[in-house]
């Protein structure tokens, strides 16, 4: 959190960022067995999970009915989610399922969706052991996040990308009404949550850009988005909670432009293949922090361009503000062994270089 606030620090923390807790690839485990029990241990990744952790509340929709199969063979499987959402899942394969129907596609349905699912004080949403979690949260030495399912991210999971598009033309009121509705809840249940347990940083999902940028333009994010980060903003300031990070895959650099302005000072991953300049953004904004900028894949490069990505590493540490690491996990051209060396590379850039050196 220091880092990410530009204070004072002798190095970044070693983080894996991406992947999850014992996180292996299966042909990694086809050799390695018990791979997924010490990997992390291995590896020496600090913080858990991502390098923070999140506390176990469902934070979207609640107590939805379980998600029922209403065909397969062979090759895939079409699958109906408790709140209408259809998805056709392919048996196999890095990027292995989509939505083909999402469940929103008038009032009506948003309407049957809030009375039945959003309800911020639904028991369903906090685990009974909340009490044990919160002590031992008290005592943690990891970043703890608050979760949002996105402001952009939550409509395109109701709607879908496309129809949400239309319907900011269309129905705007529709589009307003859903994502306010979607933060009113946010804020009763993170209220009730910030009554136990001091949190460091709200995290959105949002993969709301593309290799050349922006799905949406800034007329319209100023006119749909941007109020519900003011408001995501606000109530971090309320509660001492220093971090709203935003996760978005693609080109994100306009975007950290105009969610600066709307309090967010933290994002990730700054594709590399993407075209992302993370330099400039960090440095055209000043309170902005910024995780991954890696390739994932750079356990495949050669030694030359291995190096010159790690001085790239070295130099986003020295700039501050940054904590470098792969902006994915790793698909399967990657071996273990060529996983291992390039962190184990990594590591030796972060705690040989200080921030702001």
């Amino acid at each position: 959190m220091r880092t990410l606030t530009g204070q004072d620090v002798d190095r970044v923390p070693f983080m894996k960022i991406f992947g999850g807790d014992g996180a292996a690839l299966p042909i990694w485990v086809d050799k390695y067995p018990l791979l997924r029990a010490y990997i992390d241990e291995l590896m020496g990744f600090e913080g858990g999970y991502r390098g923070w952790r999140i506390a176990p509340i469902e934070y979207s929709l609640s107590s939805v009915e379980p998600d029922v199969t209403l065909s397969e063979d062979d090759k895939e499987r079409i699958i109906k989610k408790g709140d209408g959402t259809l998805i056709r899942a392919l048996k196999g394969g890095d990027f292995h399922w989509h939505i083909t129907e999402y469940p929103v596609k008038t009032r009506n349905d948003w309407d049957r969706i809030r009375e039945r699912y959003l309800d911020p004080h639904d028991p369903a949403r906090i685990p009974p052991d909340w009490p044990l979690l919160a002590e031992l949260y008290k005592n943690r030495d990891f970043p703890l996040q608050l979760t949002c399912s996105g402001v952009y991210g939550f409509l395109r999971k109701m709607m879908g990308d496309e129809a949400l598009c239309l319907a900011m033309y269309d129905d705007p009121g529709l589009v307003k009404q859903i994502i306010g509705d979607y933060i009113d809840m946010c804020l009763v249940l993170w209220e009730k949550l910030c009554q136990d347990v001091q949190f460091d940083l709200i995290e959105c999902w949002e993969d709301m850009a593309s290799k050349t940028g922006s799905i949406i333009s800034k007329v319209s994010f100023d006119e749909f988005l941007a109020p519900q980060y003011r408001r995501i903003r606000q109530f971090a300031d309320a509660h001492d909670i220093p971090i709203v990070l935003v996760d978005s895959d693609g080109n994100i650099d306009d975007l950290a432009h105009w969610m600066y302005a709307c309090g967010v000072n933290s994002m990730y991953p700054f594709e590399i293949g993407a075209g992302c300049n993370v330099r400039e953004v960090l440095k055209s904004l000043p309170q902005m922090s910024a995780i991954g900028c890696l390739e994932k894949s750079a356990g495949i490069m050669c030694d030359k361009d291995m190096d010159a990505h790690l001085e790239f590493a070295r130099q986003l540490i020295r700039d501050g503000r940054c904590i470098p690491g792969p902006d994915h996990f790793v698909l399967e051209n990657v071996s273990f062994e060529q996983y291992k060396r390039f962190f184990n590379r990594l590591r030796e850039v972060i705690m040989t270089t200080k921030p702001g050196s």
